[in-house]
């Protein structure tokens, strides 16, 4: 199965959904040009910042079976980010100082792990395929050739979803863990594997946003002792938004994430009525952000037009 399951970026994606649906078997053989994929370990060590490596351990301790997102116990969860990134994001990191960091010519070579079952490395290809129609990224299959990549793999440990942030380099990891006796972890739906890529290309947690105290309070009495850095913010030194906050967002933390106990919320709204966050889609905003960041918006009036027009009807 892993040698057919490498050749299904080839297939339409409706096609693909309904070979899914329809319980249809795979090609019994791949092309014999696949390129020969890197070695992964079952257990790596993406990188924490200083300040939260002394409390990564106990934190996936105390973390136990929570969300998928916050299992991993990198930075805010789900983030592998080096200490100099994690400086140039306290004080606000600007990607236009760092385009190094962006997906040259707005493209991205993946690759999906074989490791995969077909109906989990589906959920996979329809993320991507979203990703795809909805911005001007161009997601295309690794050729072998490419320095840079997308490596997505069901890590053992660090269990759960996680990414690096912006282009790391090199075979860049990408962590989905597929469903098992506790429950759907990251591949439920398409959303967790937006969400994580789009880490990947650049975006950040929405909640982290220098202005976020306008919009939410933080419970710190009720997080997690020692986690409480997880809800640090960006400063405003450097940092100008485009777009409203977004309560919507796919990239905000939900209510109770790094709770100490069950049932407390550790991030609640300060609009009526609102909730926090989703892992269904791209919100409008979270649409219009990655096509700004990657300049889709600027191409031409046709560009804009399209990509306004799809985030709108698109977005949660």
């Amino acid at each position: 199965m892993g040698r057919a399951a490498a050749s299904l970026p080839a297939l339409p994606s409706l096609l693909l959904l309904g070979l899914v649906a329809a319980g249809a078997a795979w090609p019994a053989r791949a092309p014999a040009a696949l390129p020969r994929l890197p070695a992964v370990p079952n257990v790596v060590h993406p990188p924490v910042p200083d300040e939260m490596r002394q409390l990564a351990e106990a934190a996936a301790e105390a973390l136990g079976d929570d969300d998928p997102e916050v299992r991993p116990a990198l930075f805010q969860g789900d983030m592998a980010i080096t200490n100099e990134m994690y400086e140039y994001w306290r004080v606000g990191l600007r990607w236009d100082v760092f385009p190094e960091k962006l997906w040259d010519n707005a493209t991205v070579p993946y690759v999906i792990s074989p490791l995969y079952d077909p109906a989990d490395y589906a959920t996979i290809f329809q993320a991507i395929t979203t990703l795809k129609f909805m911005t001007c990224i161009r997601f295309v299959p690794w050729d072998g050739k490419a320095k840079d990549f997308l490596l997505i793999w069901p890590i053992k440990k660090p269990a759960g979803c996680w990414s690096f942030v912006g282009k790391f380099g090199g075979p860049q990891l990408l962590s989905l863990q597929p469903p098992d006796e506790r429950g759907p972890n990251c591949l439920g739906g398409e959303g967790r594997a937006i969400h994580e890529i789009l880490h990947a290309l650049g975006i950040f947690h929405e909640q982290s946003r220098a202005d976020r105290d306008e919009f939410v309070d933080v419970l710190y009495e009720n997080v997690i002792p020692g986690l409480e850095v997880n809800f640090d913010k960006q400063s405003l030194e450097n940092t100008t938004y485009s777009f409203e906050y977004d309560y919507d967002s796919i990239m905000h933390y939900g209510k109770y994430y790094f709770s100490k106990e069950k049932g407390k919320p550790t991030i609640v709204p300060k609009k009526k009525d609102a909730k926090l966050g989703q892992r269904w889609s791209m919100s409008t905003t979270d649409c219009l952000k990655i096509n700004d960041l990657y300049g889709c918006l600027d191409k031409s009036s046709y560009h804009q037009r399209r990509f306004y027009t799809l985030c709108r009807i698109m977005g949660a």
